[in-house]
């Protein structure tokens, strides 16, 4: 076991991207355009941070083994294959989102972005669920 704190960072990246993503919906729904746009960049440069911060761990420490078993062992695999998936999904979906809304094309962007935000929530909380068991639920031993 390594004694990084890169983990507990990167879960606190997606759980704050999480609850900026929420409040972005929130501003959005209200008719608070200028906040949702400010909580939606966050939301990305905390996303952002977060990849950086994932990639310097794992190029150091490389993967950690779950230990958990029966069930919970394939729940864990579920989420975590999900959460990969969607991961990589997510990223070209963010930046055309994104590139609509700068662009100022709102029909075209709220057309995608019923794709792009569930999504980005999924991969947010599904990145925090991955550490709480991998870190603290089935510590590494």
């Amino acid at each position: 076991m390594n004694d990084s704190i890169l983990p507990h960072l990167n879960a606190t990246l997606n759980a704050t991207s999480f609850a900026l993503l929420v409040a972005g919906l929130f501003f959005i729904l209200r008719g608070r355009a200028h906040a949702h746009r400010m909580c939606m960049l966050a939301a990305l440069a905390v996303s952002g941070l977060f990849l950086i911060s994932y990639v310097i761990y794992h190029s150091q420490y490389g993967s950690v083994r779950f230990t958990g078993v029966g069930f919970v062992r394939t729940l864990y695999f579920t989420i975590l294959i999900t959460h990969v998936i969607l991961a990589v999904v997510i990223v070209p979906l963010i930046a055309v989102t994104l590139r609509r809304a700068l662009r100022g094309d709102f029909e075209r962007h709220k057309r995608i972005a019923r794709w792009t935000y569930p999504l980005w929530l999924y991969v947010s909380v599904t990145g925090v669920i991955v550490y709480l068991m991998l870190y603290r639920i089935y510590p590494p031993r």
